[in-house]
């Protein structure tokens, strides 16, 4: 029988793979605890937590439908969003950068990339590897993802301007960062995450639900940013469409949201609130 769990040798983390039990062949993968990606392998193309699906649909909108694409993945879990690159724009180049060299070799064993995928994995610190990729990754990347947990925070060294400008040079024009970042009641750390990607970069834009915004419960807001106008006419009905809709905020709304909050140094960032126990980020 495969083994589904394993302790992680770096954080000392307990990362498991379950079987769901209402969609046989999909899988969740925690660690410590915290869900941290849903895989279906038999539909990669069909992402079970919201905001991977939120993602997902930068992914669909940041070249033509079907065109390969670079793709940066800082972050790697169980390579949902990696999968859905393949699945969708067949022939794409992916990076993928992962800490835990443990977590990759459990997810690969139990659930195999497609055979022929083009992705390589480099083990490592994201912000460390960031400051070591190839020269030909520099304004060549599409599409980069930060969804970079330890457990259930993300650690105070990839939330600053520093970091994201580490980020930014990898860009193609038209290229669009996707940030996952998590928050609780008040979201003074996601209204900082926004300051500092709209420091970094001239477009920034973010989509969450209704109660999140309010700031009335723990979860996830996905933020976009680019060099270039997000092309993102199509959004607002992707996201209003989805099992949990969800809206988009930029212009003259973001700037509210943001409300003063200050940009995020190497000198003053702090992890993310960690969330109560019982809370699930996510549950397909």
């Amino acid at each position: 029988m495969p083994e589904l769990e394993r302790r992680l040798s770096v954080s000392g983390h307990l990362a498991r793979l379950e079987e769901s039990r209402t969609r046989p062949g999909s899988w969740t993968l925690t660690v410590d605890g915290t869900p941290q990606s849903h895989v279906d392998l038999e539909q990669p193309e069909w992402l079970g937590f919201e905001y991977v699906r939120r993602i997902g649909h930068a992914v669909d909108l940041v070249r033509e439908e079907g065109r390969p694409i670079t793709a940066l993945h800082l972050g790697g879990g169980a390579f949902t969003l990696p999968r859905y690159v393949i699945a969708t724009r067949p022939g794409s180049r992916q990076q993928v950068v992962e800490l835990e060299s443990d977590l990759v070799d459990l997810v690969r064993t139990n659930l195999p990339l497609p055979r022929g995928a083009q992705v390589r994995v480099r083990h490592g610190d994201a912000r460390e590897v960031l400051a070591k990729l190839p020269a030909g990754l520099d304004g060549a990347v599409d599409l980069a993802v930060i969804d970079i947990f330890s457990g259930a925070r993300t650690p105070a060294h990839v939330t600053s301007a520093e970091f994201h400008g580490l980020v930014s040079p990898r860009l193609a024009p038209g290229g669009i960062v996707a940030v996952n970042v998590a928050d609780g009641a008040g979201l003074a750390f996601a209204r900082s995450q926004a300051a500092t990607l709209s420091h970094v970069y001239a477009h920034v834009a973010l989509a969450a639900d209704t109660g999140m915004l309010k700031g009335r419960r723990f979860g996830n807001v996905v933020m976009y940013a680019s060099h270039a106008p997000l092309p993102f006419d199509g959004m607002p009905r992707r996201l209003a469409s989805d099992p949990a809709p969800a809206k988009l905020v930029d212009g003259d709304e973001l700037v509210r949201f943001i409300a003063g909050a200050p940009v995020v140094t190497d000198a003053t960032a702090v992890p993310s609130p960690p969330p109560a126990r019982s809370v699930f980020l996510a549950r397909p």
